[in-house]
């Protein structure tokens, strides 16, 4: 109670997913290209992602730790490749693709690909290793009852994130000509590229 480990968590949450980054520019363009859903599942994958590895942390599950680790070659380089792929395919996309038929897949791509992406980045659990020790909630004798707090409170806090920026562009949707948005589709693909380029060119 003292330590207000859930709001803790709420916050480390907030913080870790506000940057701006490919999952950011994502959600961005999906929201203004299909709607406040699509922009939100597309937040949720990652959400899905950072409290996956936020909850390995609480754990302690060195073991997984290591492993992630010991594959992140293999991680970064699917991740860079997977980035050049999204920023090539938005960057010829066509604005607003409706459907009902294709709605729900779409939703569960939306939902899948951010989710894929987030987690080929296993350098995120060592951010979250190094957050809940500085928490005092790694190493001997870790209470298990508090990391789990935190761990609600992270995926809390992203959702929170992603559901105020999907929100806050949303209601610039409607003031958005097929033109203008033809041209975010081409400048959210150059700049997710751009991020697919250095995480390969990281690995060089």
């Amino acid at each position: 109670m003292e330590n207000f480990y859930l709001l803790k968590g709420i916050i480390l949450g907030f913080s870790v997913a506000a940057p701006i980054g490919p999952v950011s520019i994502l959600v961005i363009r999906r929201t203004l290209s299909a709607g406040l859903k699509f922009g939100f599942l597309s937040g949720l994958g990652a959400t899905t992602a950072v409290t996956s590895y936020s909850l390995i942390a609480a754990l302690g599950l060195t073991f997984v730790t290591n492993f992630l680790l010991g594959q992140q070659f293999l991680f970064r380089l699917i991740g860079g490749i997977f980035l050049c792929y999204l920023g090539v395919k938005i960057f010829f996309s066509k604005p607003a693709e409706k459907g009902a038929s294709a709605e729900r897949k779409s939703l569960f791509q939306s939902y899948l690909s951010v989710l894929f992406l987030t987690i080929t980045n296993p350098i995120a659990i060592l951010t979250f290793t190094g957050m809940f020790a500085g928490l005092g909630l790694a190493g001997e004798g870790v209470n298990y009852i508090s990391g789990l707090q935190v761990v609600l409170g992270v995926s809390v806090g992203s959702a929170a994130w992603w559901l105020l920026l999907s929100i806050g562009v949303s209601l610039l949707q409607n003031r958005l000509n097929s033109k203008v948005l033809s041209w975010i589709n081409r400048i959210s693909g150059i700049i997710v590229l751009i991020f697919g380029l250095i995480a390969l060119y990281g690995l060089i």
